[in-house]
């Protein structure tokens, strides 16, 4: 009997969580947490005020 010389390749979803993405998100997070932290400290009050 022959054995498959083709090795079956795992594909990635199309969909979901995948670590690059998610890696991407935190820091774009950061980024955006980090400004939002700059901008109150040079307006001298809290920019989501009610």
């Amino acid at each position: 009997m022959l054995e498959p010389t083709d090795i079956p390749q795992r594909r990635l979803p199309r969909f979901g969580f995948h670590g690059h993405t998610e890696k991407l998100n935190g820091r774009a997070a950061m980024l955006g947490f980090i400004a939002l932290l700059v901008v109150e400290i040079k307006l001298g009050h809290g920019l989501l005020i009610w």
